[in-house]
């Protein structure tokens, strides 16, 4: 299974600000029109997401992943899901989520989430990073790379600026 991220971050490294505030995402410099993300969720089967980016994304207009099935990480009751949306509550470390998806039949993954991501990169299991860097430093906040037990090295594979001054990079990870 291919497991990937798509993630923006503050220039100072944060995905969301102390309080899990991401009103710095939009509105300002850093937009200036499509990043690729449509063409990227359109590539993956299914998302994990961990419980607080699911409660933040329900406080979102729309819900942003179309009929893609959810699969919720938490240990403890989620908020109902919108009409439509697949969600679907798991626990359980990162490998054994990727081998009960897999048997599933499903065979890339968007994880998404500090702590989701986190977990992940410590136990291997994730392939590709695609960071948008929104040219805005928001000083404190909720960091996209926790401590780890090892170096996990990257394979830079491209770099592209927008107009807005948003810097996208991806890299494969080769550990």
């Amino acid at each position: 299974m291919n497991a990937s991220v798509f993630i923006a971050t503050s220039l100072d490294g944060f995905i969301a600000r102390p309080n899990g505030e991401l009103d710095w995402l939009h509105g300002g410099e850093g937009e200036g029109g499509p990043h690729g993300y449509d063409e990227f969720i359109a590539t993956v089967d299914a998302l994990v997401i961990g419980r607080k980016t699911y409660e933040v994304v329900l406080a979102f207009e729309t819900w942003p992943y179309g009929d893609k099935p959810v699969f919720v990480l938490s240990t403890g009751a989620l908020a109902p899901a919108p009409p439509g949306a697949g969600v679907e509550h798991m626990s359980g470390d990162a490998a054994e989520i990727v081998s009960r998806l897999s048997a599933r039949g499903i065979r890339h993954i968007y994880v998404d989430g500090g702590v989701t991501i986190q977990r992940f990169l410590r136990a291997g299991l994730i392939q590709r990073l695609v960071i948008n860097r929104i040219p805005v430093l928001i000083g404190a906040g909720i960091p996209l790379f926790g401590e780890l037990s090892h170096d996990i090295r990257l394979r830079h594979v491209s770099t592209r600026q927008f107009a807005g001054g948003l810097v996208q990079s991806e890299y494969d990870v080769v550990e």
